[in-house]
């Protein structure tokens, strides 16, 4: 039951990150390089105070390879969703990281298997029927922007399977990544933007569904195997959507609910594959 609260908790973090982050850029509270400077630097400032609570300098562990795919997946997926709807960046995003998960755990010799194949198959069709004909098409520079987010957090995602110190790599992650996104940032043209509701979004996606989130989801990746892990996510376009609906009057469809119906199927069929494969 624990385990499943926290899984619950997590997907529902990565999903707040969709609306937090189109609330802003949407409605013009922020610029997508701002709101992630913010966001980085929420997330490293409530982890070190954790840390130093708990354990002190001693038990931050350091990875340049794993900030930057952090700093990259972060700004890529603002960029992104300055031109996409929140649905959408989250199938595109979500879909990516399913590949990559996957390619890796086959690579690495993760036994799929036929039953856990047709789950991830009927999960993929899940998020497909949002983008049947009829449904918004996204324009090719922000899909491939939230592409290669994806492919970020997919191989960030993987490498945490390795980590030993959920907290202390997570809190090292962020440290690193904030004068690697505040370069990035000052070598924009753009001008900064961010009003009081941008900064309290960013500040929420940072501190909360971010930083937080990510130390359990590095806890969670290394008891699970990377289809698992993956499609698990495949269930935040769905909830994604439904935020969308909720804060952002984003209009709910019928190709919505069957969507989340197949995609929770699927999940299922490669929990129960999962299971069986361990007993």
């Amino acid at each position: 039951m624990k385990k499943f609260l926290l899984i619950a908790f997590t997907l529902l973090a990565f999903a707040a990150n969709s609306v937090l982050c189109r609330i802003a850029l949407r409605e013009g509270h922020a610029d997508p390089a701002t709101f992630s400077v913010l966001r980085l630097l929420a997330g490293a400032v409530v982890l070190l105070l954790l840390q130093l609570a708990s354990r002190g300098w001693g038990g931050i562990r350091w990875n340049m390879v794993n900030a930057g795919l952090l700093t990259a997946y972060v700004l890529l997926f603002s960029l992104a969703y300055l031109h996409l709807d929140t649905a959408t960046g989250a199938l595109l995003l979500f879909g990516a990281v399913q590949v990559c998960m996957v390619l890796w755990g086959t690579l690495q010799g993760e036994k799929t298997g036929l039953r856990k194949w047709s789950g991830i198959a009927v999960a993929i069709a899940g998020i497909a029927i949002l983008l049947l004909p009829g449904a918004s098409m996204p324009s090719a520079l922000p899909a491939i922007m939230m592409i290669a987010s994806g492919l970020a957090w997919g191989a960030y995602s993987v490498r945490g399977k390795r980590v030993s110190d959920p907290t202390g790599a997570t809190t090292g992650n962020f440290l690193l990544s904030v004068p690697i996104i505040a370069t990035l940032f000052l070598l924009s043209p753009e001008h900064a933007l961010a009003d009081r509701w941008g900064i309290l979004l960013a500040l929420i996606s940072g501190g909360l569904t971010s930083g937080l989130a990510y130390v359990l989801w590095y806890v969670i990746v290394r008891d699970i195997s990377s289809a698992t892990a993956s499609t698990l996510q495949l269930s935040v376009p769905c909830l994604a959507a439904l935020g969308g609906t909720l804060f952002l009057g984003e209009i709910p469809s019928i190709r919505m609910v069957i969507a989340a119906v197949l995609v929770l199927a699927g999940i299922l069929i490669v929990i129960k594959a999962d299971r069986r494969a361990a007993g």
